[in-house]
């Protein structure tokens, strides 16, 4: 019964997949705990994951704009599996620790708390949240910020916002 809805999530996500982003986001299947372990094998520092809405229009210009760039998707590919997750989802999903939700709603709203978008959360080899970003960046260079902030270890250290300060000056 899960390889057919490992099938049917598959299925669904290509189909839904916006034009632009989509060489941005790696393919999910709905578990998180099995791509946990593909970006540990893959030697990634850990996952990305851009919690989104249909109608968001802050998700929809990151994807037609930042997310569409090639240093930036190169970059993040490098370092990260990134996933996209809709947070109206209704396929069951397997989180991290390999709790299973049986709507993405669920986990988003109960787990992450997510209840506006976008929601960027970077999480570590082990599945625990590092650092979470809401809202949009304001640009391309922000964006790649907060990578470099997560890929470096700064985000052990100090706040983006203080990070982004000593990189203005």
């Amino acid at each position: 019964m899960r390889n057919i809805k490992v099938l049917l999530m598959a299925l669904l996500l290509s189909l839904s997949n916006h034009a632009g982003a989509a060489d941005f986001f790696d393919l999910n299947f709905g578990d998180f705990e099995e791509d946990l372990i593909a970006a540990s094998d893959d030697g990634k520092k850990g996952v990305f994951v851009f919690f989104e809405m249909d109608d968001c229009p802050f998700c929809q210009r990151m994807q037609e704009t930042i997310l569409r760039e090639d240093d930036v998707i190169a970059y993040f590919r490098e370092h990260f599996k990134t996933y996209r997750f809709n947070i109206l989802g209704g396929n069951s999903v397997i989180d991290f620790d390999g709790t299973e939700y049986d709507t993405g709603k669920e986990m988003a709203e109960k787990k992450y708390r997510v209840r506006a978008t976008p929601v960027m959360i970077f999480f570590d080899l082990e599945g625990k949240p590092v650092v979470r970003y809401t809202g949009p960046t304001k640009d391309k260079k922000e964006f790649m910020l907060l990578g470099e902030f997560v890929v470096n270890g700064h985000y052990k250290d100090m706040p983006f916002t203080r990070y982004k300060r000593s990189k203005s000056q």
